[in-house]
């Protein structure tokens, strides 16, 4: 298949990127900065954008089979910037009729699952204050998904840890696993790879922890 990478650039990007090569696909990787992607290999096409040009977004999406997107903030500065890149690329992809989207959101937007421990709940408070911009900034972006016609999956991943992928974590469509405390990047791509063709979590959203 033809998939595109928006924020290729970032810890679960490279991973989705590199996962996606391996598994045969033909991957676009849409980047600032070039020389921050160290993943090469055949199949592999390399497009420098700020998604700023829309002729530009449509390009990169077009003829694809799926489009996925681990866009985020890097800062309190971004403001609303993954709100903002996630309509245009919704934008691009209405233009050009591709309709499968995948994209990487967060675990505190779910409501806590039944029975979590008060530990887990208090954490979960702390973390929402810390990162508040952050998560606001997600809120618009699943707004945004829901709002349009696109056939998207926002996967909801908790802390994110490297390391190598593993193959082993568990998924809930609409909520997130008990104990939602930690997963890997690689493992987050993972999961985003083996949900293309699922039509279950169309217009859901899926949480992953380890």
């Amino acid at each position: 298949m033809r998939i595109t990478v928006f924020g290729a650039t970032g810890g679960v990007g490279q991973e989705i990127v590199r996962q996606g090569l391996t598994d045969g696909h033909w991957v676009t990787a849409v980047v600032r900065d070039p020389a921050r992607l160290t993943v090469t290999g055949d199949g592999l096409d390399v497009v420098r954008s700020d998604l700023t040009a829309p002729e530009e977004v449509r390009a990169a999406v077009a003829g694809r089979g799926a489009v996925f997107s681990a866009l985020g903030p890097r800062s309190r500065k971004d403001g609303d910037v993954t709100a903002r890149l996630t309509r245009a690329v919704l934008i691009a992809m209405a233009a050009e009729d591709v309709r499968r989207l995948l994209v990487v959101s967060a675990s505190p937007l779910a409501a806590a699952p039944p029975g979590e421990p008060l530990s887990d709940r208090l954490m979960g408070a702390v973390v929402n204050r810390v990162f508040r911009y952050a998560y606001d900034d997600l809120r618009l972006m699943e707004a945004a998904l829901a709002a349009s016609s696109a056939d998207w999956t926002a996967v909801r991943p908790p802390r994110l840890l490297d390391g190598p992928v593993t193959g082993r974590y568990r998924s809930t469509v609409g909520g997130n696993p008990p104990s939602a405390r930690s997963i890997r990047r690689a493992d987050v791509a993972h999961a985003m790879l083996a949900l293309i063709d699922d039509r279950s979590t169309v217009g859901r959203a899926v949480g992953v922890a380890e």
